[in-house]
């Protein structure tokens, strides 16, 4: 039987990331004067964030993999067992301190670290998915 967590947070992370393709792409050139595309691209990628970070809890717990002592923790339990990629680990744990900024506002937030995050790092959460789908 399927794993209704996984399905259900895996949804919710390409969701996700589906609408930062949908307010990003095709509007690059006024992303920057656009406020309302900007709060729905960094909501969305704050959404995948903490939905990945749920996701790797769970995988901890039914792998039991130990007990995460933060965010980052996870994913690091998950390479450390060959259920993920220590790049791919490294690349989320990344999306955690952005979303500490974001959530937090920590430092302001830089614009080009979004725009970077969207054209560079962006399949990190799909990549993420597709491994968590083995465990559904």
């Amino acid at each position: 039987m399927a794993d209704s967590v996984i399905l259900n947070k895996v949804a919710s992370i390409e969701r996700c990331v589906q609408r930062v393709k949908e307010d990003y792409i095709g509007h690059e050139e006024d992303f920057e004067t656009n406020f309302m595309r900007q709060d729905a691209v960094i909501l969305n990628l704050q959404r995948a964030c903490e939905l990945s970070i749920d996701l790797s809890n769970h995988l901890v717990k039914i792998k039991q993999l130990g007990i995460p002592q933060n965010s980052r923790h996870a994913f690091e339990l998950l390479s450390d067992s060959d259920f993920i990629s220590k790049e791919l680990a490294n690349d989320l744990a990344g999306m955690v301190g952005f979303r500490n900024v974001a959530v937090y506002n920590y430092t302001k937030l830089d614009l080009a670290v979004v725009r970077s995050i969207i054209e560079n790092h962006l399949n990190t959460f799909l990549n993420f998915t597709e491994g968590a789908l083995k465990f559904a």
